[in-house]
């Protein structure tokens, strides 16, 4: 088995790790993230605590698809490479920073036991603030940076044609809808967890699921587009080359 092989596997499974990795932490953080009153209830921070694990994994899922790819993406626009290392290392952290949030909310709702009054009602205001928090969090990286990293990425494939270009239109389209939505929502035009926002963020999911599989069943289309700017150099060398000759 070829490195580039061996690369398309690993990015495969990532992919797919960051699919699962973020449904399950929306879905376990929905207690605490629908919960106005989270933190003088009984509260449910074991599915809080298995969803920051959950999201842990998917920043380190984000992490290792920007450092997998990196080796091959270099050789078909090494600035456009470059560029999706860091958007995807802007995303990690910023999903980092989400779950630090919600944490805290939980520590929060543990010190206010028995807390009543003026005392809960700033309590629960400091709850709501944080969870404000992990949703603007979660509007910028899991939205904007996603589909800009998506763009990028969607665009060396194209370009390259590293898979079949349908993919990678498909990652394009994706990154567009889910900027626009993510705009949509920065505005007020719509909630970011509503039908509208979850139509938009189809296509971005559908990119990364038909991304993953193609990866995990077929690869790289190995030489496509490699080494094309250095070919081109090469080329242009030579005639310039023959030209001077003559």
């Amino acid at each position: 088995m070829s490195s580039t092989r061996r690369t398309a596997i690993v990015a495969g499974v990532l992919f797919l790790v960051t699919e699962i990795a973020a449904i399950g932490g929306l879905a376990l953080y929905r207690p605490l993230l629908h919960d106005a009153g989270y933190v003088l209830g009984p509260g449910a921070d074991t599915r809080v605590f298995l969803g920051a694990l959950c999201e842990f994994v998917l920043a380190l899922a984000v992490t290792g698809t920007g450092v997998v790819l990196y080796p091959v993406l270099r050789g078909r626009g090494e600035g456009a490479a470059v560029g999706y290392v860091c958007g995807r290392l802007l995303e990690a952290a910023v999903i980092l920073v989400g779950i630090v949030s919600v944490l805290s909310v939980v520590t929060l709702r543990t010190r206010a036991q028995g807390a009543t009054g003026a005392d809960g009602a700033s309590l629960v205001t400091a709850g709501q603030a944080l969870v404000a928090f992990h949703d603007w969090t979660f509007l910028f990286g899991p939205n904007f940076v996603l589909g800009a990293n998506t763009l990028v990425l969607a665009g060396l494939m194209y370009t390259s044609r590293l898979v079949p270009r349908p993919i990678a239109v498909l990652g394009l389209v994706g990154g567009t809808l889910i900027c626009a939505s993510a705009t949509a929502v920065l505005f007020g035009i719509y909630e970011q967890v509503s039908v509208a926002g979850s139509l938009a963020a189809l296509p971005v999911f559908a990119w990364e699921v038909t991304l993953a599989v193609r990866l995990l069943a077929k690869g790289f289309d190995e030489g496509a587009g490699a080494g094309s700017g250095v070919d081109s150099a090469v080329r242009d060398t030579t005639a310039g080359t023959a030209v001077a000759a003559v």
